[in-house]
C-alpha cells in the first residue's frame, strides 16, 4: 500500500507534524467509528447525520443482487439504454465508474437543451431513466424528469415503466415515485452526503444497471478500509491530508490533478466535487484543478500555489501519485478530505454557500418575461456583459486583457461553460490557453454542473478568483412540463444567479454570450490566443 500512494520527500518532511497530530488524535479511527466530534462542536450535529459512508462497503452489498436482477429484467423487455438524470454527487461517481468499467452510461447533469435533445433522440424504446436525487427537489433532475416523462408518454410509453429512483428515505422525489407507481426505488443511506456517495445506491445502480461489476467496487473498497481506519503514521490517508494541510500552510491551496497512465478513467472530476466543496468554506480550502495530463499548463509549470497529483503510475512530474483500484481510490479520498477538514479546522460536510445561487436562479425564474440583459458591446457573434469592477474598453481581446489582469497574485480563473458539453466541447479548451497565457492556474467547468462541485468553493473559499462565464444562444429550447420557463431560460437563469452572487461577494464576473455557439467559440479561443 505504501508504494501505491507517493509524496515527494520534501512534501512529506514539511507534513509529518500534521501526521503526528493525526495519530494522536485517533483521527482515522475515530472517523472509522462515526465520531462526529472530530470537527469541533459547531460541526458535531451534521457530522453525526454524515458519516455513513465509513460503511458503505459492507452495507450496499444488498444491492449488488438487486441491481442484478432489475437489469436482467429490462433486459428481457429489450431495455438497454441506461440515462441518468442526477446533478454532482448523483452522477460524478456512475459517471467515472462506467467509463473505467467500458460501459455505456448517458449522463444528464446538465440544462442545455441541446445535449438533453440529444439524449431524448435515442431509442426511447430500449430507454429506462434513472431519476437520482437525495434531496429529491433538484431542479435540473426534476425538468429531466418531467420531459423525459412526456416523451415516453407522446411515444406511446408508459412513462412510469421506465422511472427507476434512487433518492432518501422519505424525500419528495420518494413520495412522487410511490404515488406514481414508478418502476423501482431504491432509497439510499441518508446518514450519507451527496459527495461521499459513490459507494452507496446513488453510485452503484446506474453504473450497475449499465453493466458495471459493482461487486467488485465494493470488494476493493473492503479490502482498504481497514488501512484508511488505522491510527498508523503509514496511512497513505494520513499523510496525504497531512501533505494537503502542510502545503496548504505553505500557501499552495490548489491541487493541480492529471491521469498518468491509469486504467481509471476521469476521477479527477469527482474528486474535484468532493474536496471543492468539501474544504471551501469560512475562506479557506483547498481548490482542484483538472488538467489535461501531466504535461499540461498549470501541472508541468505549476507554481508555489499549488501541489500536483498524478492518478495512476508513479511520475517524477507529480509531488504526489495516487496509483490504486477505483473502489480504493473513492474510500481513500473520502478519508483524506475529512481528515483534510479536521487540519483545515472547517465541517467537511456541510455546503452553506450552495444555496445563495439556487435562491438568486429561482428569483429570476420567478419574474416571467425577464429579458436578455443588453451587452455592453458586441464583437463579432460574442456578446460582452460584464460584472462590476470589469473594463470593457476596445473589442474582444481587450476586453480578455483587462480581465485578466484581475487576477490576484496566486489566484485563479474559473472558466464557466453553460453550454451542451458534447457538441460544445471545444469550449474546454480555453482552460489550458488561459492557463498558458496568464501564468496562472484555471480550473474549467461545465454549468451547471459545478454549481454542485466547485461552486461551493467560488463562493465560500480563498477570495483570490476571476470568472469568465460563458452562455450561448438556444435555437431548439425545450419547454418543461408544467412549470413555466423553457430549459433555455433555466441554464441562463443559473448563470446570471451565480454571476450575481460572486459579484455581491466581490468577485470580478465577466459574461459571455455566444450569438453563434460555433462561431463564438471560435472568436473567443482566437482572442485568448492572441494574449
Amino acid at each position: 500500500m505504501s508504494d501505491s500512494v507517493t509524496i515527494a520527500a520534501d512534501l512529506a518532511a514539511a507534513a509529518e507534524g500534521h501526521v503526528q497530530r493525526l495519530v494522536e488524535q485517533r483521527a482515522a479511527s475515530r472517523i472509522s467509528q462515526q465520531d462526529p466530534t472530530l470537527w469541533g462542536p459547531k460541526a458535531e450535529s451534521e457530522a453525526a447525520i454524515r458519516l455513513g459512508w465509513t460503511k458503505l462497503h459492507a452495507t450496499s452489498r444488498d444491492l449488488i443482487g438487486d441491481v442484478a436482477t432489475l437489469r436482467s429484467e429490462l433486459a428481457g423487455e429489450g431495455i438497454e439504454r441506461v440515462v441518468l438524470a442526477g446533478m454532482g454527487g448523483s452522477s460524478l461517481a456512475p459517471e467515472v465508474i462506467s467509463r473505467t468499467e467500458g460501459v455505456s452510461l448517458t449522463i444528464l447533469d446538465t440544462t442545455d437543451p441541446g445535449q438533453v435533445a440529444d439524449a431524448l433522440a435515442g431509442d426511447l424504446a430500449r430507454t429506462v431513466l434513472v431519476v437520482s436525487s437525495k434531496s429529491g427537489t433538484t431542479v435540473e433532475t426534476d425538468s429531466q424528469r418531467r420531459i423525459f416523462a412526456k416523451a415516453f408518454e407522446d411515444s406511446g410509453i408508459d412513462p412510469a415503466s421506465r422511472m427507476i429512483v434512487v433518492t432518501d428515505p422519505g424525500s419528495p422525489l420518494a413520495e412522487l415515485a410511490e404515488k406514481e407507481n414508478y418502476r423501482r426505488i431504491f432509497l439510499a443511506d441518508p446518514n450519507v452526503g451527496g459527495r461521499y456517495s459513490a459507494l452507496s445506491a446513488f453510485g452503484l445502480v446506474p453504473a450497475g444497471l449499465a453493466g458495471a461489476d459493482i461487486a467488485r467496487l465494493l470488494d476493493q473498497a473492503a479490502v482498504i478500509r481497514e488501512t484508511l481506519a488505522s491510527d498508523d503514521p503509514q496511512n497513505p490517508a494520513i499523510r496525504l491530508a497531512a501533505a494537503l494541510g502542510a502545503a496548504h500552510d505553505q500557501g499552495a491551496e490548489k491541487l493541480v490533478i492529471a491521469d498518468h497512465d491509469t486504467f481509471v478513467k476521469g476521477l479527477g472530476d469527482w474528486i474535484e466535487q468532493l474536496i471543492a466543496e468539501s474544504t471551501g468554506k469560512d475562506g479557506t480550502g483547498v481548490l482542484p484543478v483538472i488538467v489535461e495530463s501531466t504535461a499540461s499548463h498549470g501541472f508541468a509549470d505549476a507554481g508555489a500555489d499549488a501541489t500536483t497529483v498524478a492518478i495512476g503510475e508513479p511520475t517524477d512530474a507529480a509531488a504526489v501519485t495516487v496509483n490504486l483500484q477505483l473502489g480504493e481510490q473513492f474510500l481513500f479520498w473520502e478519508y483524506v478530505t475529512a481528515l483534510l477538514g479536521n487540519l483545515l479546522g472547517i465541517n467537511p460536510f456541510d455546503q452553506p454557500d450552495v444555496e445563495a445561487a439556487k435562491k438568486a436562479a429561482r428569483g429570476l425564474l420567478d419574474s416571467p418575461g425577464t429579458e436578455q440583459p443588453t451587452p455592453a458591446l458586441t464583437d463579432g457573434a460574442v456578446e460582452v456583459h460584464p460584472g462590476p469592477g470589469v473594463s470593457v474598453d476596445g473589442g474582444l481581446e481587450e476586453v480578455l486583457r483587462q480581465f485578466v489582469d484581475l487576477i490576484p497574485e496566486r489566484g485563479y480563473v474559473a472558466v464557466q461553460a453553460y453550454l451542451d458539453r458534447e457538441d460544445d466541447a471545444s469550449a474546454s479548451l480555453l482552460r489550458s490557453e488561459l492557463a498558458k497565457r496568464t501564468g496562472q492556474q484555471v480550473t474549467f467547468g461545465w454549468g451547471p454542473r459545478f454549481l454542485h462541485s466547485t461552486g461551493q468553493y467560488h463562493k465560500g473559499g480563498h477570495p483570490n478568483g476571476v470568472f469568465l462565464q460563458i452562455t450561448g444562444a438556444s435555437p431548439e429550447d425545450i419547454d418543461v412540463p408544467d412549470r413555466p420557463y423553457s430549459l433555455g431560460e433555466l441554464q441562463l437563469a443559473q448563470a446570471l444567479g451565480d454571476g450575481q452572487v460572486l459579484s455581491e461577494l466581490g468577485r470580478p464576473v465577466l459574461r459571455l454570450h455566444l450569438t453563434d455557439r460555433a462561431a463564438g467559440l471560435a472568436d473567443l479561443v482566437r482572442a485568448v490566443q492572441a494574449l
